[in-house]
């Protein structure tokens, strides 16, 4: 049983929480469960693309995905559950582990869906975390 637990979660994805949610609950010690749910917005990448965009779309994409967030946590997470919303901003998988070293979490539970050949090629997020982070990793099957 866990205490510490990250969620990565996309807003625009409900198969990202719709399973791996009931599994943090199943992982975690009935009480004193802490939650930490992140949400990453990718960056451009490239700056060509970057141009293309108003100056501060990046700032303005953070604060939306920010009260986006919020509003997920008032509206799935049950009342008593001790849980901390955060945003990053940067690679996917990358920012996830990032914030599971920052935050100390003893798990991270993610959802991935089922494997396609592109991703034997260039690996999905959930693999690439599951290769690098430090903390225990439960994958759980989406749609």
């Amino acid at each position: 049983m866990f205490k510490t637990i990250l969620l990565p979660i996309d807003l625009g994805a409900p198969a990202s929480w719709n399973k791996a949610l009931p599994a943090v609950f199943r992982l975690s010690q009935p009480e004193g469960l802490i939650l930490h749910v992140v949400t990453v917005v990718p960056d451009f990448g490239m700056s060509v693309v970057g141009s293309f965009f108003e100056s501060d779309f990046e700032d303005r994409a953070l604060h939306k995905a920010g009260e986006d967030l919020s509003a997920w946590v008032n509206q799935n997470i049950p009342e008593g559950i001790e849980v901390h919303p955060h945003v990053a901003h940067g690679r996917v998988y990358e920012e996830i582990m990032k914030a599971a070293d920052k935050l100390d979490v003893d798990a991270v539970v993610m959802a991935s869906h089922t494997p396609e050949l592109g991703d034997y090629l260039l690996g999905p997020n959930a693999a690439r975390v599951v290769r690098h982070a430090r903390q225990s990793v439960f994958v759980v099957r989406g749609e």
